[in-house]
C-alpha cells in the first residue's frame, strides 16, 4: 500500500515557524521527486516547493522564496518543509506529492498525494 502522510501543521503567530514532514510508506522516496502544494479557501492549489530525487535541485514559489526551505532524508524516507517568517497569507492546507525523478509544474501530473495538513497563521 503506497501512501504519503503529512504532519507538523498547526496554529502559529505571524513571524513564527513550523516544520512539515512528508513520510512515505509502502515505497521508498529515493527515486522520486517530492513537491509541496497548498490550497487556501476559495483559491486554486498552488505549488510551493519541490526537490528532485537526487536532492541536488530545489524550486520555490516566489511568494515563499527566502522563507521556506525543502530538504530530504532518504534514510528516514521523509521530506521536510521548514517554514519561517510565516505570514497570514500562508494559511492553507499543505499537501505533499511524489513523482519519479523530476519536479513537475502541473500538479495534475503528480502520481501520489498525501491527505494534507492544516497550517493557520494568525495573531
Amino acid at each position: 500500500q503506497l501512501q504519503l502522510v503529512e504532519s507538523g501543521g498547526g496554529l502559529v503567530q505571524p513571524g513564527g515557524s513550523l516544520r512539515l514532514s512528508c513520510a512515505a510508506s509502502g515505497f521508498t522516496l529515493d527515486n522520486y521527486a517530492v513537491g509541496w502544494f497548498r490550497q487556501a479557501p476559495g483559491k486554486e492549489r498552488e505549488g510551493v516547493s519541490c526537490i528532485r530525487s537526487s536532492g541536488g535541485s530545489t524550486n520555490y514559489a516566489d511568494s515563499v522564496k527566502g522563507r521556506f526551505f525543502i530538504s530530504r532524508d532518504n534514510a528516514k524516507n521523509t521530506v521536510y518543509l521548514q517554514m519561517n517568517s510565516l505570514k497570514p497569507e500562508d494559511t492553507a492546507v499543505y499537501y505533499c506529492a511524489a513523482m519519479r525523478y523530476f519536479c513537475r509544474t502541473d500538479s495534475r501530473l503528480w502520481e501520489y498525494w498525501g491527505q494534507g495538513t492544516q497550517v493557520t497563521v494568525s495573531s
